[in-house]
């Protein structure tokens, strides 16, 4: 049968669900409304970020009340190129200190920090201050974008909205990252490139009952973004070249290239970040000290300062000379590298797609077509090589510009910058640092096989019984002589109605005097109230629930129509379904060269 009853015996325990491709039910809708007001909050929370990172920069470097975002290329280069960064440092390492901790950094691993381990229960403290603190950093020259602040900040929007309601903690991360989405499609006008960045990253799992609120998220932000900010592509782009025959793997030997200095960036951040640990001073003080590099950059060149995207639009526009490019590309990697090791508050995406194009740009110098093209495709690979997140990088760069066409140059590129961090790398740059505070990531998904088999293929089918009728001296003498820990008690039809241990042999040898036990049976000292029971075609993954609901180890199979015993299911035939999947992991075999082999030995 399917499995679409209930369980036949013991209350309390989950019912069996009716077997199908998807698990989700009717509260997804409800998830999807809510969803749809932390996608209205988190677009706010962008909108007030943005104005709070121009209002800062112009005020520190202008001196004027202006909130529109500003490139610091017209800052004149001084002492207070390097004295507005540390100002701006000392206030982020305060708010960090006395504030709340879980500022600091770029926001992401802080988010699946949360949604690991945190119940998805972010504080208000993140909410208000991350926000404050990314605007101080970013407006006073720190190498960021507000990308990372705001998926933070998104997020703990959408976890405090999702703390009114009754929900479980798959629930609140749901909230979670439809706010975080939200504010990503807030700032780039990316929906789909946001939502696969929640899947790629944040959720850990790709189902219906998160994957619709999501999306209904980010779709409320897109919704909602020609109001507050530009409509359109953020970098419009279609100056795309007609490529030879070898256009596509010069495309992947530029992701291959971004993928080797994604792992060198990566590398350099955390032992960056290591030597910040060695110094004998308290973490508050360490942002002053990468800001003193921001500022020394900043005196070198200034356009590396702030968010950037005047350089990012420059870049794919190719209205740049390669000696200007080249110097963008090594002190935006330095001073980005410097800040974001030292702990102060800011994003990583708009860096990485400098730097990607920056590189893409300056290949491009030796291939076809246009240079913006190249730096395109270097912004994509570097983006889906150094989260990793492959496919939110090539939807991402097509979003952001508008440019459709790219799409299969893009793939390759990405996809081969992806395939390099993969293969070099243990952690990305948003795991490695949650690996470091002792919790275990993995980002690859894959169906459940606890999900795929099914009771009958892994239970006991030859089971030592005892019967309910037998005396309660007999049946104790029967367990310690015989080789099993646990026995099925059957009545008279052969239907389960207890389950009988050695240590329940032994408790009642120890209670009961042999001439209280001599007339008792073994069915009147067990009882099915609390007997767990499941059917040969229930899928395993329901037995393990049946299992840790009940508090018990092992398992009658009974006939669905019947109620016969037909197996035992034990935590050891549970091993099988595991050992299954290692073999098929492990075991490599040529059959086509094995059944020749075979043929030619038969004289075949």
């Amino acid at each position: 049968m399917d499995g679409g009853q209930d369980i036949a015996h013991g209350a309390g325990r989950p019912l069996r669900r009716v077997l199908g491709d998807f698990s989700a039910d009717r509260r997804v809708l409800a998830l999807a409304a809510l969803a749809a007001i932390t996608g209205t909050a988190a677009t706010a929370t962008a909108w007030i970020l943005l104005t709070l990172i121009g209002l800062v920069t112009n005020l520190a470097w202008y001196g004027r009340f202006d909130t529109a975002l500003t490139s610091l290329a017209g800052a004149t280069p001084g002492p207070w190129m390097i004295a507005i960064p540390v100002i701006g440092a000392l206030i982020v390492g305060a708010m960090a200190r006395y504030g709340s901790e879980k500022i600091r950094g770029h926001g992401i691993p802080e988010a699946m920090e949360a949604i690991l381990i945190g119940g998805s229960r972010m504080s208000p403290k993140v909410a208000v201050l991350k926000p404050l603190s990314s605007a101080v950093a970013i407006g006073t020259g720190g190498p960021f974008g507000a990308e990372g602040p705001i998926i933070v900040t998104g997020g703990a929007v959408g976890s405090l909205f999702a703390q009114f309601f009754h929900l479980s903690a798959s629930e609140r991360k749901t909230l979670l990252v439809a706010g975080a989405a939200a504010g990503m499609t807030a700032i780039f006008g990316t929906p789909v490139a946001a939502v696969l960045l929640a899947v790629e990253v944040l959720l850990f799992e790709w189902r219906p009952r998160s994957l619709v609120p999501v999306t209904v998220g980010a779709v409320t932000a897109a919704c909602w973004r020609p109001a507050l900010f530009e409509a359109g592509p953020l970098f419009p782009f279609t100056d795309n070249p007609a490529l030879p025959w070898w256009g596509l793997p010069a495309c992947a030997a530029l992701g291959l290239a971004c993928g080797l200095i994604s792992g060198v960036l990566t590398r350099a951040l955390y032992a960056l970040e290591d030597g910040f640990g060695r110094l004998p001073i308290h973490w508050m003080w360490w942002p002053a000290l990468g800001a003193l590099v921001v500022g020394l950059g900043g005196l070198v060149e200034p356009r590396a300062l702030g968010v950037g995207y005047d350089v990012i639009r420059d870049l794919l526009s190719g209205h740049m000379l390669a000696g200007a490019v080249l110097m963008i590309l090594v002190v935006k990697a330095v001073i980005w590298l410097a800040a974001l090791s030292s702990g102060t508050s800011g994003g990583v995406l708009a860096p990485l797609l400098i730097l990607g194009g920056a590189i893409g740009w300056l290949i491009g110098l030796v291939l076809p077509g246009a240079h913006g093209f190249w730096a395109l495709l270097g912004m994509a690979a570097m983006l889906g090589g150094t989260l990793p997140a492959p496919l939110t990088g090539v939807v991402f760069a097509v979003e952001v510009t508008g440019d459709v066409a790219a799409l299969a140059p893009l793939l390759a590129a990405t996809m081969a910058a992806y395939a390099v961090t993969v293969l070099l790398l243990k952690r990305s740059i948003l795991t490695e640092k949650i690996a470091r505070r002792g919790q275990h990531v993995t980002r690859e998904y894959g169906i459940d096989p606890y999900d795929l088999a099914r009771v009958e293929a892994v239970m006991t089918r030859k089971v030592a019984t005892l019967a309910g009728d037998l005396p309660v001296a007999e049946a104790v003498a029967a367990i310690t002589a015989g080789p099993h820990h646990a026995y099925p008690v059957l009545d008279g039809g052969r239907r389960p109605v207890g389950l009988v241990t050695r240590d329940d042999a032994l408790r009642w040898t120890m209670e009961t005097r042999e001439d209280d036990a001599a007339d008792e049976t073994l069915a009147e000292r067990v009882s099915d109230a609390g007997l767990a029971s499941v059917h040969p075609g229930d899928v395993v993954s329901h037995a393990l629930d049946v299992m840790l609901s009940a508090g018990q180890g092992r398992l009658t199979v009974t006939d669905p129509e019947s109620g016969e015993l037909v197996g035992l299911l034990t935590r050891k035939d549970l091993l099988q379904v595991r050992a299954a999947t290692v073999r098929a992991e492990a075991e490599r075999r040529a059959y086509f060269r094995r059944n020749r082999i075979r043929a030619e030995a038969s004289g075949g």
